[in-house]
């Protein structure tokens, strides 16, 4: 099972939609405060639709109360545009933690710091960014591929 964490996740909409994507795949979502909306929005519950009763979700306070809880802090991947190693070139395994971080700027250089497996995924020159929501998919997409061999 995948860990799919979100660090200060701001866009409700995108947040559903990764929850549902998460009782798709069989993967438990990880949400850190603060978020941008209340978890009992509509637009989470509407993105999530009636898939969300089943989604398995921990909520934490902060990062560190979030890294407390992992169990082995060197199978977690941070996703940043900044890395230089692709996620199509990574070794996941079943139980790796997969962070994201906020729509709008991304993980913090705090929280970057912490961590030595930094992972981008490659993106045209024409982009700026991918959806979170996206991103997260290709990226659970990819690992489940390999898990499932």
């Amino acid at each position: 099972m995948l860990n799919i964490v979100l660090v200060e996740p701001e866009i409700p909409n995108n947040t559903g939609n990764i929850g549902r994507l998460c009782v798709g795949t069989e993967s438990r979502l990880h949400l850190i405060h603060p978020f941008g909306f209340k978890i009992t929005d509509t637009s989470v519950k509407r993105a999530g639709l009636d898939y969300w009763v089943h989604l398995d979700k921990t909520e934490y306070q902060d990062v560190a109360e979030w890294m407390a809880a992992v169990p082995d802090l060197s199978r977690v991947f941070l996703f940043s545009s900044h890395a230089q190693k692709s996620y199509l070139d990574n070794d996941f395994r079943d139980g790796d933690w997969l962070v994201f971080g906020k729509e709008s700027v991304g993980l913090s250089k705090e929280v970057l710091a912490q961590f030595e497996n930094h992972l981008k995924i490659p993106i045209s020159p024409l982009v700026r960014s991918f959806n979170i929501a996206n991103a997260v998919a290709f990226v659970v997409g990819e690992a489940k591929r390999q898990i499932m061999k």
